[in-house]
């Protein structure tokens, strides 16, 4: 069932909590206001509509939620993507995609989907959160030194070749308020932890600007005025033709959305101790990318620093995260004129130590000394996010870590001829059920199979079969160590029942687990063989074996 923590935690909820909650909120929106602009700056919109996003957005995801403390807004893992789709189909085709990855996020919750998320597998997750950091940094170039640039390429590669030809038109101002504000930043929270760092940078800069009359570009001179309130809600049209080529868009946005909002959540319950419910979070997010797009803002999703400064502030309920939205909403209505006094390269310097503490260049550099398939994922996420496009990146790392991980599950499979004329005496002392303290009469061929039976290991399967020079009158299947199985292993058993018709050979089976005879079951495949010839021990099946040997041969299974 789909339930709010909001409307859990109301129950009992005090002056106190409110009190609490309230610092934090404010603390969270004094925080957020830079960001939110600067997210959207740099995904090549006008910078309210990162505002509008950390307010409705920020706003629906506290109250619909399914964590404590969690921050909802604008990120800048969406940066790549978004700056991308505006890029080729303008906001309008943002908005449908941003539509479309909201249903997709509750369907997601709807059927609870969020156990699943966390099997993403983390290389993917640290390349394409390094690439992206790589991505927004090389975004902010031209802002941060004042570039004078008409038109600035997409691709990585050409636009940093675009940036080493036009620096001789960096402009010192640009460049002193845009690196100062970065040394600004890192300094602040070094020293004085407890001031808001890119806010006060943020001012500092604009201050400066104003004082000094810097001939630098600001929000004014290359967006205009601020508006003072919410846009009417609507959405722009499109056509069906351009819908269908937003739909991979859609799932990457969605996906993308589901990772970080349930992480960020995760984080917030190491935090304080709580415990998030995923299915609601899914849906919560949803709902606020598509109240978002409804009030002209842009993909949102969990903000794991700002989610991570609201529990340092004393937040208790999600409360503190719609109050976090009010303030955002008085500062639009409030101080909304004097915004366009913000320097460009202000908001750069931001970005940059931004995408320096998402570069997750600890955890990049301790997988790189992991094994081999690990780093493969790693650096090939991270380049195609960088080179190519992120939705490509994202599929393509996690294909490529499923294959991987079929190939060492089909490793770690083995079939083995068991009898004690292969395997001799070494595993006596480990295992008593070993096959080696047993009498295998002549004409009976054991084989073992340990770890999943399924479509990657049936090559090793046959192999194994064809160690038997003749057909046998009993071949004994041991599965004991076969925990699950899958259609095609299914189907593997299935032939090799009807060749052992063929060769007249009778077929046992030993040791099968539930999940396996569950299979069995529902397919009809223990009919088929007989229940009778399905046994719990291997004693049990080698006795069936030596009654078998001792029957007539036309008495004898067909």
């Amino acid at each position: 069932m789909f339930k709010p923590k909001l409307f859990t935690l109301l129950k009992g909820y005090d002056r106190a909590s409110f009190v609490a909650d309230g610092i934090a909120g404010i603390t969270v929106g004094i925080v957020a206001l830079p960001l939110a602009m600067a997210f959207a700056i740099a995904s090549g919109l006008p910078p309210e509509r990162g505002l509008f996003t950390a307010i409705v957005a920020g706003f629906l995801i506290s109250l619909l939620g399914g964590s404590r403390v969690q921050i909802g807004g604008p990120t800048g893992a969406f940066v790549v993507i978004v700056s991308g789709i505006v890029a080729q189909y303008g906001y309008a085709g943002l908005c449908w995609v941003t539509l479309m990855a909201g249903v997709l996020l509750i369907l997601f919750g709807v059927f609870r989907l969020g156990g699943l998320i966390r099997f993403i597998p983390f290389p993917v997750t640290t390349g394409f959160t390094t690439g992206i950091a790589v991505v927004i940094f090389s975004t902010q170039v031209k802002d941060l030194l004042g570039l004078h640039l008409e038109e600035i390429p997409v691709e990585f590669l050409p636009k940093w070749s675009a940036y080493f030809h036009a620096l001789q038109t960096a402009s010192p101002a640009a460049a002193l308020l845009g690196m100062g504000s970065v040394l600004l930043i890192f300094a602040l929270r070094r020293h004085f932890p407890r001031v808001p760092a890119m806010l006060t940078s943020m001012l500092v800069a604009t201050a400066a600007a104003a004082l000094f009359h810097l001939d630098v570009e600001t929000i004014g001179s290359r967006f205009g005025d601020l508006p003072r309130m919410l846009p009417a809600p609507g959405v722009p049209a499109i056509g069906i033709g351009e819908l269908r080529q937003l739909v991979p868009a859609a799932f990457t946005v969605a996906l993308l959305a589901a990772i970080e909002s349930l992480l960020s959540a995760t984080v917030a319950d190491g935090m304080i101790g709580g415990r998030h419910r995923p299915n609601a979070e899914l849906i919560a997010t949803g709902a606020a990318n598509i109240g978002s797009i409804f009030f002209g803002g842009i993909p949102a999703t969990g903000a794991i620093a700002r989610t991570a400064t609201n529990v340092k502030a004393g937040a208790r309920t999600p409360v503190a995260g719609m109050i976090h939205a009010l303030v955002l909403a008085l500062v639009l209505l409030v101080c909304a004129p004097l915004a366009k006094l913000i320097p460009l390269a202000s908001l750069a310097g931001i970005l940059v130590v931004v995408s320096y503490n998402m570069s997750e260049r600890h955890h990049f550099a301790s997988i790189l000394k992991g094994p081999k398939s690990d780093r493969l994922v790693l650096v090939l996420t991270f380049l195609l996010t960088v080179l190519v496009d992120l939705t490509v990146a994202v599929q393509v790392g996690v294909v490529l870590s499923a294959l991987l991980f079929i190939r060492r599950m089909a490793e770690i499979t083995d079939v083995n001829m068991i009898t004690s004329a292969v395997r001799g005496d070494e595993d006596v002392a480990e295992d008593p059920q070993a096959i080696a303290l047993r009498e295998v009469p002549a004409g009976v061929e054991v084989f073992e199979v340990n770890g999943p039976f399924f479509f990657g290991m049936t090559d090793t399967f046959w192999n194994a079969l064809r160690n038997v020079e003749r057909p046998v009158p009993v071949l004994v299947i041991r599965i004991r160590n076969v925990p699950a199985i899958d259609a095609t292993g299914l189907h593997v058993l299935q032939e090799l029942y009807k060749k052992c018709l063929k060769d007249n050979t009778q077929l046992i089976f030993s040791g099968v687990l539930a999940q396996p005879l569950s299979v069995f079951t529902q397919s009809g495949f223990l009919h088929e063989v007989g229940i009778e010839n399905f046994f719990e021990s291997i004693d049990e099946a080698l006795a069936k074996a030596k009654e078998i040997l001792n029957q007539p041969l036309e008495r004898r299974r067909k």
